[in-house]
């Protein structure tokens, strides 16, 4: 057993990180209930399928189908899982390839890394497809694989193979008995349902509804019906294709002419896949948007973007497992979103936006107040200048302040940037709602006109929070000053006192926040993977990267801002107006006095908004309430396979490997279409595990 086991394990590149020796062995042994005389536990068939991973809950389960499934781990067929069969498994569920060994694995029943005519033929039988569609199993297709006398064995690689054209042999029996007569065409509900019997597992509910609409009513020729599911098989080749057209771009609309050119250079999709692929989304956007009528059923959609093909295949694989702490689902439907819905998302961007720029904040306050210090430092005042540059300006707080002193009015700051933050990124996510067309494409310009929005409707928070701050921050620099306190700064300003300089404010903020978020998103977009999908590390690059021209540009309205707000000492020229600062500065100063703590200014600027905007992502994925809105982009990646059990609570012993456990079985069904009796439809669909 030990040396069979031992072959299995599997080396390369994983998408899931395995789960070490100690923790897989707490949870077998949690599971395990089968003692030896040699006191060593065993899983039963029964523990690892039913209570480890949590299919067939009901009593008249079906012994069979648990035996096999179970029989992807048992090596031996002993009927007894041992430790090392766990782990074995577990190393197999964090290959690239995992799928297709696991489904090799059911149909190997000895367990001799081969499979045989008669281990085949004793497990497709079982499934739901053989059901459905009663192939001749001794025809041509399986001589072709296992020898005119069935006594061939098939290798994994060519098993892989071999259980592709077995579901293409499976599609044209299918047509063939629709077509008694041999014509070569069926009727448009004989096409719904052979596709529906024989191709479920590749139909999205939106391609299911629309099978009789894509052919207009219209009989259906043989060379469609192959072209129609080679469509569907390789439709994340389609997507590959579209990226290649739009340059990466999601949102980017791609004409037929344009695909089919991307098409041929890549790869050998067919005009007539290509003819297909335009009238399903065609069908579909009609469908979804009431309109299918008869008098525009001729119409064919001339463009499509990423997010049809997502309509006609989701993503098949879940290379992503994203774990939620909350999973609330606020309305069913898009349209159900009302007043009070939108609102309550607004007001849950707000929460999360507030967290998130406390957060931000905090990790990065040092940095602001020596950028403060070093711009509020002036030439002319008489004496020498307190600091040289940025870190001899930070050497000096700490020698003279404390450590502590770096930290010199975060509590004003954290109650100010909560809300500034948070009504930053709401308004940005707000307005890029409203001007986001239905297929998710938004234009520069809108994104720009979004982001400047959000910068000036900040504000109204910003420049109270800034004026009292800075004065904090600033207070230090007088030898034996006395310590001054936030309250005594608000009393002395009084209400409109709080808003001095808030035009430099504005001039600060709606530039910054025009270039940031447009800058943000469309690094995001860049940085992301072939699917589309954002790691939090990325997120937290494409923050800081796109903070850096946000942050340098827009110094010289920090400068004015950061001179306008503190209280002038004696010999300092005093400023009356963004104007006047202007020309005060540049008069006696230069301008280079316009550039003070730019570096200073980036490297606060770019890190904060780097943290706060993954922290923000990061907690919209975490805390899941689905509002029927828009989401972050790059920030889910699921199959509809998988769906429902991403919606359910996670198993906390699902460790390492064991977390594509489930997604990974129930693929065997989603991707090949083998569903085992009360494991397939009549459980993973009916019952909906």
């Amino acid at each position: 057993m030990t040396e069979n086991v031992q072959a299995q394990l599997l080396e390369g590149k994983s998408n899931i990180k395995r789960a070490s020796t100690e923790k897989l062995r707490e949870v077998f042994q949690k599971y395990a209930s089968h003692k030896t005389e040699a006191c060593e536990y065993y899983m039963t068939d029964d523990d690892f399928v039913r209570k480890y991973l949590g299919f067939f809950p009901e009593e008249n389960y079906n012994k069979a189908s648990v035996t096999y499934l179970a029989g992807v781990l048992d090596s031996d067929k002993d009927g007894l899982i041992s430790f090392a069969e766990f782990q074995a498994f577990e190393g197999l569920l964090c290959a690239p390839d995992a799928l297709y060994k696991t489904a090799f694995q059911l149909f190997d029943t000895n367990g001799n890394g081969a499979v045989s005519f008669d281990e085949f033929v004793e497990v497709i039988k079982k499934t739901e497809l053989y059901k459905r569609i009663p192939v001749e199993l001794d025809g041509p297709f399986a001589r072709l694989y296992f020898g005119k006398d069935k006594q061939r064995v098939i290798s994994y690689s060519e098993f892989s193979q071999f259980l592709h054209d077995f579901h293409e042999e499976c599609a044209v029996e299918a047509f063939k008995s629709k077509d008694p007569n041999g014509s070569g065409f069926i009727s448009a509900l004989d096409f719904q349902d052979t596709m529906i019997n024989v191709k479920k597992h590749l139909l999205t509910p939106a391609v299911r509804d629309n099978l009789v609409a894509v052919t207009q009513g219209q009989k259906v020729s043989f060379p469609y019906f192959m072209a129609f599911n080679s469509l569907l098989n390789n439709m994340e080749l389609i997507k590959r294709v579209y990226l290649n057209a739009s340059s990466g771009s999601r949102v980017e609309e791609v004409t037929k002419e344009n695909l089919l050119y991307s098409s041929q250079l890549m790869s050998q999709v067919t005009p007539l896949e290509v003819d297909i692929l335009y009238q399903l989304t065609n069908a579909i956007s009609q469908s979804s948007d009431g309109l299918l009528q008869a008098k525009n059923s001729a119409f064919v959609k001339s463009t499509i973007v990423y997010s049809d093909l997502n309509k006609i295949a989701p993503e098949n694989y879940v290379k992503n497992i994203t774990l939620r702490v909350t999973d609330i689902k606020a309305v069913d439907s898009p349209a159900d979103r009302s007043i009070l819905i939108q609102a309550l998302e607004s007001a849950y961007r707000f929460t999360l936006g507030s967290v998130a720029g406390a957060l931000g904040a905090t990790s990065v306050y040092p940095i602001d107040l020596v950028k403060t210090r070093m711009q509020n430092q002036r030439a002319a005042l008489v004496g020498e200048i307190a600091y040289r540059n940025s870190w001899d300006c930070c050497k000096k707080v700490i020698r003279h302040e404390g450590f502590l002193g770096l930290y010199r009015g975060l509590i004003p700051q954290l109650l100010g940037v909560a809300p500034e933050k948070a009504i930053k990124l709401t308004v940005n996510d707000l307005v890029r709602d409203k001007l986001t067309d239905k297929k998710g494409k938004i234009p520069l310009w809108a994104e720009i006109v979004a982001g400047g929005c959000a910068g000036g409707s900040q504000v109204v928070f910003t420049n109270p929070l800034e004026i009292v701050k800075i004065r904090l921050q600033v207070a230090g620099e007088t030898p034996g000053g006395s310590k001054i306190r936030a309250w005594h700064v608000v009393k002395e300003l009084g209400l409109f006192g709080l808003y001095k300089g808030a035009r430099a404010c504005f001039l600060r903020d709606i530039p910054f926040s025009a270039i940031y978020f447009p800058a943000y998103a469309h690094t995001k977009a860049k940085m992301a993977d072939d699917n589309g999908y954002n790691h939090p590390l990325t997120l937290l690059a494409a923050g800081a990267i796109s903070g850096i021209p946000a942050a340098s540009l827009v110094t010289p309205a920090d400068v004015i801002k950061t001179r306008l707000q503190v209280v002038a000492r004696s010999g300092q020229t005093t400023y009356n107006g963004v104007f006047d600062a202007a020309r005060k500065i540049m008069k006696e100063e230069g301008f280079r006095a316009f550039w003070k703590g730019t570096v200073a200014r980036v490297c606060r600027s770019s890190p904060q908004f780097g943290v706060t905007l993954v922290t923000y992502e990061l907690l919209q994925r975490l805390f899941y309430v689905d509002f029927g809105g828009s989401r972050p982009s790059g920030s889910e990646q699921y199959s509809a396979a998988t769906l429902e059990d991403i919606h359910k609570k996670i198993n906390p012993d699902h460790i390492g490997g064991y977390r594509a456990a489930v997604p990974m079985i129930k693929g065997i069904e989603t991707k090949f279409g083998l569903s085992l009796p009360k494991f397939g439809h009549d459980i993973l669909i009916a019952k909906k595990l």
